[in-house]
């Protein structure tokens, strides 16, 4: 078995691994979005409740992030990893099985929860690659997590409509067992980097949010970002369910296929970092999100329309997420995992507060109320460059 040590260089079949992993146990948390409309219809929920579904799932996974990923500085990855992707397995199933809606919740958290892979993940790539291949090594995992995002909805989309939505969660179950087999033969072994409690760890976690004013920084900006690139997709199969299209599931997976061209045109971003600048990076995200929404408001009733907001409002999260993110987890290199834990929760706070309000906004405006919901998020993401463009003094 293969044992990595720091900033020694990771083998190219592992980072692989580790990207095509990440894709994997992160679509467990989008599989559902496509379905959304399926599920109302079938069990009789309102789409008030099937939003909270995704919602749901959202917060179980910050609360992984919070609770589990700081474990991989005391406790060996691969046992993190094994256990999780059980629970996930379970999980699904249950969803799959679920007659009433306390159970898909409940269900729909524990799969949350259990999903929280690509987080030990990314951390790794970041510590153990060489110092020239970092932010690259962390970009092509990243992009991994952002591929497995929006092919999820492509696929759910496809087999809710042709085979039902339960049958989805059946195939999550499965790809989990995969999962844990492909874990148990490829998994390194890692050094560990804290000796001590778990209380002590957690309390090694608020130390760090608190002390350190651009770890929160580089956390709230692309939470904003992901929380706008979730408004585009949290009412998506209820708005092509209406007037003008018509639309069932399929045609919103088919949607989703466009997310991945943003996957694919940014997968070696992370390489551009140390040359163009975080901050430059995030402006530019930004301004992709505002153009994202811009077109879903004036030509939301056209696919084209869609597609263009689609696209630009993943390539803007990806040029956000990749850039903050590799900024944050560099902040403290002997503490990966714990910043990446403040990252990542927050980043994800951010995702279920945009699916939360744009469900709001859906109810209260329609269409029209999404993209306001959207585009604000977005101009948050511009608001906190300024901050540290004319309040703090940039590094990058």
């Amino acid at each position: 078995m293969i044992h990595l040590t720091p900033h020694n260089g990771i083998p190219r079949h592992i980072l692989l691994m580790m990207a095509v992993m990440a894709g994997f146990t992160v679509a467990n948390l989008y599989y559902n979005q496509p379905l959304l409309d399926i599920i109302c219809r079938e069990t009789g929920i309102t789409q008030v409740q099937a939003n909270l579904i995704t919602v749901i799932t959202q917060i179980g996974y910050a609360l992984g992030l919070l609770f589990v990923v700081p474990l991989a500085d005391m406790v060996s990855v691969r046992r993190i990893t094994v256990l999780a992707m059980s629970v996930a397995a379970v999980s699904a199933v249950t969803i799959g099985l679920a007659d009433s809606v306390w159970l898909l919740w409940g269900a729909s958290l524990t799969l949350g929860i259990s999903s929280i892979m690509p987080q030990l993940f990314i951390p790794m790539a970041t510590l153990y690659s060489r110092p020239e291949n970092k932010s690259r090594n962390m970009g092509y995992v990243a992009s991994g997590l952002i591929t497995g995002i929006v092919s999820a909805r492509a696929v759910s989309g496809y087999i809710g409509e042709w085979f039902g939505w339960r049958a989805m969660f059946f195939i999550v179950a499965g790809l989990m067992l995969v999962g844990l087999i492909v874990t148990l033969r490829m998994m390194p072994q890692v050094t560990l980097s804290f000796k001590g409690t778990y209380r002590q760890l957690m309390h090694t976690v608020g130390s760090i949010f608190v002390s350190h004013p651009r770890i929160r920084l580089y956390s709230l900006r692309p939470a904003m970002s992901f929380g706008s690139m979730m408004c585009i997709w949290s009412c998506m199969a209820f708005h092509l369910a209406g007037s003008p299209f018509h639309a069932g599931s399929d045609v919103v997976g088919m949607l989703a296929l466009f997310g991945i061209v943003g996957a694919i045109a940014v997968s070696g971003a992370g390489k551009y970092v140390p040359r163009v600048g975080i901050l430059r990076m995030s402006v530019f995200g930004g301004c992709l999100q505002l153009m994202a929404w811009t077109s879903a408001w004036l030509f939301g009733d056209t696919y084209a329309g869609l597609i263009i907001a689609i696209i630009l409002a993943d390539i803007g999260a990806q040029f956000l997420q990749i850039s903050n993110q590799s900024g944050s987890l560099q902040q403290l290199p002997e503490a990966t995992n714990r910043v990446n834990t403040i990252f990542m929760t927050t980043m994800f706070i951010g995702g279920s507060l945009g699916t939360f309000c744009s469900g709001l906004g859906w109810s209260m405006a329609g269409w029209t109320g999404v993209c306001l919901v959207g585009g604000c998020f977005a101009l948050a993401t511009l608001l906190l460059s300024a901050y540290e463009q004319f309040i703090m003094k940039p590094k990058s």
